[in-house]
């Protein structure tokens, strides 16, 4: 079984590569005598994050609630208003403008005005996750619905489809492949928004203890969070890679 071989020899390398880079992680410290406070080695990180797993489990939970609410905020709102930008002259001329303008700013300049307006709480690192998120959704959803094959359009019109069957059996599913690949790009940056919303100003979230690790001098702590924040992206990530397999038709030409 070929296909099987040359599977197993792809992971057979991942594994060996990663687990390379953790032991030179963990011995290369130790033999290069590095400071603990600047580059603890991984068993350290590892007892650290052990140690204070109640607290970070906790503030785990609540970042993830703030990327899951902010990226569907993201979704739901990206969508309606790639559709009215899609379907509207006035809106591309107006509203889709405005939207490129929001992108073009530094999203971690709006974390201290999201303080300002929402307050140290949950609701301003929603708000964060939630800009982040917003523009690659309503660009790819865009790019959706405009890269829908004319020849098809051509043919629901001959079959005298109305607006609402053409873009429910026609336009919807030709965005799709298009828009996963805007969640593929949005879920990522749904994380980063609230991390940068949490190191700001927060109450709660891996963010806020980082900020307390730090002060305390935990190195060990503060690498700990950050590993934990790598593994939610990634699980996230590959909850949109699991989705993405229901679109079965991505990449197939008509």
């Amino acid at each position: 079984m070929p296909g099987s071989n040359s599977r197993l020899v792809a992971y057979s390398q991942v594994v060996l590569f990663f687990g390379a880079f953790l032991l030179f992680w963990e011995y290369g410290v130790r033999y290069f005598e590095v400071k603990s406070y600047i580059l603890p080695p991984l068993s350290a990180i590892v007892v650290a994050v052990w140690e204070a797993r109640t607290e970070v489990f906790e503030h785990s939970m609540y970042t993830l609630a703030e990327v899951l609410i902010g990226f569907g905020a993201a979704v739901v709102i990206g969508v309606m208003l790639g559709m009215v930008v899609y379907v509207s002259p006035f809106a591309q001329r107006t509203i889709y403008p405005l939207v490129t303008a929001l992108q073009t700013t530094p999203k971690s300049a709006l974390a201290p005005l999201m303080i300002v307006w929402f307050g140290y709480g949950f609701i301003s690192k929603v708000a964060m996750a939630f800009l982040f998120a917003f523009f690659p959704i309503v660009v790819a959803t865009l790019g959706g619905f405009a890269g829908t094959a004319k020849n098809l359009e051509e043919h629901f019109r001959a079959l005298n489809a109305g607006p609402w069957r053409t873009f429910t059996t026609l336009r919807l599913p030709s965005a799709l492949p298009s828009f996963i690949d805007g969640c593929r790009v949005a879920m990522p940056l749904a994380m980063i928004g609230a991390i940068i919303g949490e190191l700001v100003g927060s109450e709660r979230g891996l963010g806020n203890l980082i900020m307390m690790a730090t002060a305390s001098s935990r190195t060990d702590l503060v690498f700990g969070c950050i590993i934990v924040i790598t593994l939610i992206s990634l699980a996230l990530y590959a909850l949109i890679e699991f989705a993405a397999k229901a679109v079965w038709w991505r990449g197939i030409q008509v």
